[in-house]
């Protein structure tokens, strides 16, 4: 149900902070320009738009927080200085009591605190909009972080979310650049982002789908440090996990001190992202510094740390061999190799000139090649190659939106930890390679071996499934006839034949005749 203080609350700060001029600028009608004027009192910003709006955002609480940073994902919708400015928002607010915490704790789980811990801190050590966090100690001794979810967020949530959803209607309808904005869309996607991270139970699977990629005994043991689930200590509003110590990503000075190779953690960063991408179609896809964790232990040193895992992405086989193929492609200059794969992912009208999309393509890519290797930001390649896509009337996937807005987190944290990162040398080899087991010999037997358990059920079977197909009565009197055609296309051929034969013996006797006189 739609709260009218609150929504007068959010015209008031959205005016307070001139988002009309950020929403409404450009727009024609006498009359809306009018009483726009009058309402702003004449007066013009004096902070940068990017600024104005996440100040805005902040004020209005929790709940838009959040909206906030999940349009700074949309870099395909929104310009890049609000896209920045809307990254630094910060999702922290006052924790909730911690006998409330204790509360839902024991509803949840069928026993008080004190009986299912050893230990339980009472003051949590993370607070955010969605949930809170208290470390714990359990009977065998291990050291486990409990995230409890806020109470009554369900309703809060879905009262903001319809106020969002009329404002978006008026901008979609009142802004000159509306439509293009999809400002319902995106207000959809949020809705969905957050109803997701209202269920712990599905983010205790996200991690432990996580967990189990990167295991130790996995082929890549050592890459990323994932907690384990404890899922006797789990409900759909608590997630109980093993407790992880580190330091966060973002000190760099501090891991330095420690001894931790930066140089290293870069390029290490940037294979666990690749790793997850197209070895497992499933990443981490909220990667941003306050998720990502460097352990400080003497027996992990140096290992990264994942947390949170609210938001994941996860691409298909397809998904996997168009983005491989156009990032090779970019790297060889090849623009109508990326045309086309553009046409034939028939995310491009089927009508559209491969070369007009190769010029469009070349304009986005070639300057580029002006910089360094090491300044070429993949991120922002993926990001215009999605642009120029929208003018050719093609609508990119939710999934690859999700795996840009990744790849610009994972570019910056490199590049923070080492300047001189260069993603290429990191990226390229690794493509070149997965594109070599796609098509190979190796991936033809890895796909075989995939698909060797399904063929074993139907195999044996085949012969009878045969037989019945063929039995039926439509496909009997289909074959009948067209055997009989067949019979009569021999026959004639036959005949043709034998015809041919005479003719060709008379010729010869004829000539045999001659030769003789």
């Amino acid at each position: 149900m739609m709260s009218l203080p609150r929504l007068t609350r959010i015209m008031v700060v959205a005016l307070r902070y001139r988002l009309d001029e950020l929403v409404l600028s450009g727009i024609n009608h006498p009359i809306a320009v009018r009483l726009l004027w009058v309402v702003r009192l004449g007066s013009q910003p004096k902070m940068p738009r990017g600024l104005r709006l996440r100040l805005a955002l902040e004020s209005l609480g929790p709940i838009f927080v959040k909206f906030g940073q999940v349009l700074s994902t949309r870099r395909d919708l929104i310009p890049p200085d609000i896209a920045d400015e809307l990254t630094l928002l910060q999702d922290r607010v006052a924790p909730f009591p911690s006998d409330q915490a204790a509360a839902i704790i024991e509803a949840a789980l069928g026993a008080p605190t004190s009986e299912l811990f050893a230990q339980f801190d009472k003051d949590p050590v993370a607070s955010a909009s969605i949930a809170q966090v208290h470390f714990a100690v359990l009977h065998d001794g291990r050291s486990v972080a409990v995230k409890v979810l806020r109470p009554g967020m369900l309703e809060v949530i879905d009262k903001d979310l319809s106020l969002m959803r009329v404002l978006a209607g008026l901008i979609e309808q009142l802004a000159p650049d509306g439509r293009r904005l999809k400002p319902r869309e995106v207000v959809g996607e949020f809705d969905k982002h957050l109803h997701d991270e209202l269920d712990l139970l599905r983010e205790a699977a996200n991690c432990s789908q996580l967990r189990r990629n990167f295991s130790s005994e996995g082929p890549r043991p050592n890459l990323l440090w994932v907690p384990e689930v404890m899922w006797d200590y789990c409900a759909t509003n608590v997630f109980t996990m093993e407790r992880m110590y580190g330091v966060p990503v973002s000190q760099i000075e501090k891991l330095r001190a420690l001894g931790v190779d930066i140089p290293k953690l870069a390029q290490t960063g940037v294979e666990i992202f690749f790793t997850q991408v197209f070895d497992d179609g499933f990443f981490h896809a909220d990667m941003h510094p306050g998720n990502i964790y460097v352990s400080d232990r003497p027996e992990t040193l140096g290992r990264y740390i994942a947390l949170d895992f609210g938001i994941v992405g996860s691409l298909s086989e397809f998904d996997k061999n168009y983005l491989a193929q156009n990032f090779l492609a970019f790297f060889q200059r090849d623009y109508r190799r990326v045309a086309r794969l553009h046409i034939e992912s028939g995310w491009v009208p089927p009508t559209t000139r491969e070369e007009e999309l190769e010029g469009a393509v070349r304009a986005v890519c070639e300057p580029y090649f002006d910089r360094p290797l090491a300044e070429i930001s993949l991120g922002q390649v993926l990001l215009r190659l999605f642009q120029t896509s929208r003018r050719f009337n093609v609508e990119i996937q939710p999934q690859l939106v999700l795996l840009q807005k990744t790849l610009l987190n994972v570019e910056g944290l490199g590049r923070e930890l080492d300047p001189q990162l260069d993603l290429w040398k990191t990226a390229k080899p690794y493509l070149e390679r997965w594109m070599h087991d796609r098509v190979g010999l190796k991936g033809i037997k890895k796909k075989l071996t995939q698909e060797a358990a399904q063929w074993s059920q139907w195999l044996p079977e085949f012969p009878r499934l045969l037989y019945a197909q063929l039995s039926r009565p439509d496909v009997s009197s289909a074959m009948l006839v067209e055997l009989q055609r067949s019979r009569k296309a021999r026959e004639q051929g036959n005949r043709l034949l034998v015809a041919l034969t005479g003719v060709a013996a008379l010729a010869l006797g004829v000539a045999l005749w001659a030769l003789i006189q």
